[in-house]
């Protein structure tokens, strides 16, 4: 009995042909799941589509923008840099968003170096307006940072106060710091940093409800003030109110101020908070002489630094702490501070 022959595997198998994704398959899947906002995702997927298409400079501009959307300027801005080398400079656009970033890390004067490289370059840009409200905004941050250091510039006794309060929040002497505080906001209103300094003197002196009423109805008023997110993280963390304190970290690790004082106390909270890597780099951008010897700088990097695999660093920052705060060596090393 003849039978009609049937194809074998192997042959049906031949007849298949096989999908083999291209960098514009992954490109489609990284742009959705942008748009969803699952970053981890979309990183995933725009650098699986670079990888495959390496000389598509799409694909590493649209992963810059995922970056700047979590918070990641350094590193969008090392990905812009990468298209900039590997490409030529007549992709713009990279310069606004580099521009865009840099204003994010407060970086000011690079801000604008780039917002004003763009400019030059673009020819009816798609981020013409936007590039110059930019450097419209930039200018004038820079003109009321000098109005307000000449305004301070001949107030003696402003200065008396903060040299006052300053040394006594420093030596944590809590009482004798708040009448002090206490004046200078009703002598000095615009001088906010004052009440601050007194919720988190407050705090530390045994009123802790007070000192966290008062964030929380600065914070209503201003849901953007470092200072409240701060101090408020900083009594949460103190209560071991965690999940509370996070609702003001996260808020921290995405914004890096252009003051010198802001700088060093988001850094402290980091510290606090665990986020020891980003604290230690935040340390590492502080360069004001006056923030750098100052007791906070030298517990909480060495705290950073010691958890970060750093323990010769820890213990040189430690030192110099104890030497010109003597009370810090009661504290033990950053080793106790876990």
């Amino acid at each position: 009995m003849t039978t009609s022959p049937n194809p074998t595997i192997t042959e049906k198998q031949s007849n298949i042909i096989p999908f083999l994704p291209t960098g514009n398959f992954y490109f489609s899947y990284g742009i959705q799941a942008f748009k969803k906002r699952r970053f981890d995702s979309a990183v995933k997927w725009l650098k699986k589509a670079i990888e495959l298409s390496p000389d598509e400079p799409l694909y590493p501009c649209q992963l810059s923008v995922v970056y700047t959307e979590v918070g990641s300027y350094h590193a969008a801005n090392q990905v812009l840099s990468d298209v900039v080398a590997n490409f030529g400079e007549e992709y713009v656009d990279c310069y606004y968003l580099m521009a865009n970033n840099y204003a994010h890390l407060g970086l000011l004067s690079d801000a604008k170096k780039y917002a004003e490289k763009y400019m030059a370059r673009a020819k009816e840009g798609d981020f013409e307006e936007a590039a110059s409200q930019l450097i419209e905004m930039l200018d004038s941050l820079e003109e009321d940072e000098a109005e307000n250091d000449y305004a301070f510039e001949d107030e003696d006794e402003l200065i008396l106060y903060q040299e006052t309060a300053f040394y006594h929040l420093e030596h944590e002497e809590w009482e004798e710091a708040l009448p002090v505080l206490h004046e200078m906001m009703q002598l000095f209103p615009e001088f906010t940093l004052a009440k601050h300094q007194y919720a988190y003197a407050l705090f530390n002196s045994g009123n802790e409800e007070e000192a966290i009423d008062l964030e929380r109805k600065w914070l209503e008023t201003d849901d953007k003030d470092i200072h409240s997110h701060v101090n408020l993280a900083t009594f949460y963390l103190q209560n071991d109110q965690r999940e509370a304190a996070f609702q003001h970290i996260e808020p921290l690790r995405n914004v890096f101020p252009m003051h010198e004082h802001q700088k060093l106390a988001v850094a402290e909270t980091l510290t606090r908070a665990g986020y020891y890597e980003e604290a230690v780099e935040r340390f590492r951008g502080l360069k004001n002489k006056i923030v750098v010897g100052r007791r906070g700088y030298y517990k909480w990097f060495s705290i950073a630094s010691y958890q970060t695999g750093k323990p010769s660093r820890a213990l040189q920052l430690w030192e110099k702490g104890c030497k010109q705060f003597p009370h810090l060596s009661e504290e033990g090393g950053p080793w106790i501070h876990q």
